[in-house]
């Protein structure tokens, strides 16, 4: 199971390659054996997954049932452009220009690479930053309506 931690400061270089930061490399031991998988997120940023964690999302995907149109739809949305990514010997990746696009970045874009749990989203640094412009009382409530009652004693206090 993967539990990566960390939010990096990156930039691509010319050729659109970003560095893969080496304490988020250490995270992923088996990363240039099994590589990475990129695809859009659901909010204007990009997701990379480590291949397992991939597989096991695909897998998911495939017992959801395809006569309905809904199921179709999302699959076809959800998967659009997913690319396997391989290091290189730098411990570079090579992000396709299409899905850079798609959400807004170019090589002279700022980015954030933010750990989530067992997925890396990949955002405009100005995007991922507007994302917390609000009132600390809102996480509070978006805290008990996600979590609500999972930390509660068995006995009642």
């Amino acid at each position: 199971m993967f539990q990566l931690l960390g939010e990096f400061d990156c930039k691509l270089d010319a050729k659109g390659r970003l560095m893969v930061p080496s304490s988020l490399r250490k995270q992923l031991p088996d990363v240039e054996q099994e590589g990475l998988v990129i695809n859009r997120g659901f909010e204007k940023h990009l997701v990379i997954y480590p291949k397992k964690v991939w597989e096991a999302v695909v897998a998911d995907l495939s017992k959801l049932n395809p006569y309905e149109p809904k199921t179709r739809e999302f699959i076809r949305l959800f998967t659009r452009g997913a690319t396997e990514l391989t290091l290189d010997a730098a411990g570079r990746v090579n992000l396709p220009k299409t899905l850079l696009e798609s959400v807004g970045v170019d090589v002279s874009t700022d980015l954030v690479l933010a750990c989530q749990i067992d997925k890396i989203e990949v955002w405009s640094k100005k995007a991922y930053e507007a994302l917390f412009d609000k009132d600390p009382a809102d996480f509070a409530a978006l805290a008990a309506d996600v979590m609500g009652d999972k930390n509660r004693r068995d006995d009642g206090v």
